[in-house]
């Protein structure tokens, strides 16, 4: 027993004497982690459709310049109406599209006003009428309505009064007369054109103030004269007029002394929202204006020709071999810009080109300001 423990002893003796010998092992140390690199996501790659360019989104939902993909100069303003009763301000926003490479002195001016939910810059780039312009050289104002006066931007077409539709129209008007100043734009080529409650507000003007416009362009309109409240003017919208149209134009001016108005009417054939009666009673109603029909609605003078093609009807009417009225039906078309950008609300690519076929009706078109009744109309 005492023999094992001093060997025991000894043991832990010479263990305890090496360790105090032997040079202390240096501690391992770890070589420093390598950073995890993070995984970055490749952004997804969206191809835009074939059938449209894709949308650049900007300040107002669509950058002004994007806005049909034009070269010209895009610019934003105010336009200090005169006053009208019951309007303590009467400033209309509005912007201006000037193409490039072209003198502005002289230049044609087209006039468009957009629809109920629709930006300037949305119905620029839903029309495509910018493209149009750097190609032939004219001018685009697009007036547009306050969110105050209306909160869906609609135009209050079916209100003759001042502090309402009257008081846009002569807005409207103002704005032009001084643009076409400003710019040295030719007076006698001041073309207008609208969609919707913008054509509503584009008949009231052409019907009111025919001296300024050289002609006018009214896609998806309601019948000019039967309505003169929201109720009515819903009920025309949907039905059309029950009153003869002869009769509403002639209680609204009078024909034998009005210069004449050339018209180009477009609707689609599959319009919920404004049925297509209405193109049928506008065309009704500018054939009175353009003394094709007399009071009772006989044919007075002038040519009917009808073609019918494979996306819709084409009408025109012909006096002493000018085209005066065209009426498009578009066919399989719902309340929607024909030939437009489909990627903005109300515009679709179904159907002809609109604002190409509006220019072609336009560019033959001028008001001699110094002549009365059918030969201001050259």
């Amino acid at each position: 027993m005492p023999k094992s423990l001093t060997k025991l002893w000894l043991r832990g003796l010479k263990r305890l004497v090496a360790t105090q010998i032997a040079p202390p092992r240096a501690p391992k140390v770890r070589a420093p982690a390598r950073p995890v690199r993070a995984k970055v996501a490749k952004p997804a790659v969206v191809k835009p459709k074939a059938s449209a360019k894709p949308r650049v989104l900007g300040e107002s939902r669509v950058r002004p310049r994007a806005s049909a993909w034009a070269e010209g100069k895009w610019s934003r303003s105010f336009h200090s109406a005169p006053p009208t009763a019951g309007r303590f301000v009467n400033h209309l926003a509005y912007a201006l599209y000037l193409p490039t490479g072209a003198s502005l002195a002289g230049m044609p001016l087209v006039v468009m006003l957009h629809g109920c939910q629709q930006s300037a810059e949305e119905f620029a780039q839903g029309t495509r009428i910018n493209l149009l312009a750097d190609r032939f050289g004219f001018a685009v104002l697009y007036p547009e309505q306050s969110k105050t006066a209306h909160v869906h931007r609609c135009w209050h077409w079916y209100e003759d009064s001042a502090n309402s539709g009257g008081g846009e129209a002569r807005a409207v008007v103002s704005l032009v007369q001084e643009v076409v100043a400003r710019h040295r734009f030719d007076a006698e080529r001041i073309y207008l054109a609208g969609m919707s409650a913008g054509a509503g507000l584009a008949a009231m003007l052409a019907v009111k103030y025919p001296s300024l416009f050289a002609a006018v362009g009214l896609h998806s309109g309601v019948v000019f004269g039967d309505a003169n409240s929201a109720i009515g003017a819903m009920d025309a919208m949907r039905r059309g007029s029950r009153s003869d149209p002869v009769e509403l134009i002639d209680a609204a001016v009078d024909v034998a002394d009005y210069p004449g108005m050339p018209a180009m009417i477009v609707h689609g054939e599959l319009d919920s929202v404004v049925s297509k009666i209405n193109a049928e009673q506008l065309t009704t109603e500018f054939l009175r204006l353009n003394r094709f029909t007399d009071a009772s609605g006989a044919w007075r003078n002038g040519e009917r020709r009808e073609e019918t093609q494979a996306d819709g009807t084409v009408t025109d009417y012909v006096k002493g071999g000018r085209r005066v009225i065209r009426t498009c039906i578009v066919r399989g078309l719902g309340h929607a810009w024909s030939g437009g950008d489909d990627t903005v609300q109300f515009h679709s690519s179904k159907g002809p080109d609109a604002s190409a076929m509006l220019w072609e009706f336009f560019k033959y078109q001028r008001r001699v300001q110094s002549a009365v009744r059918d030969e201001t109309l050259v």
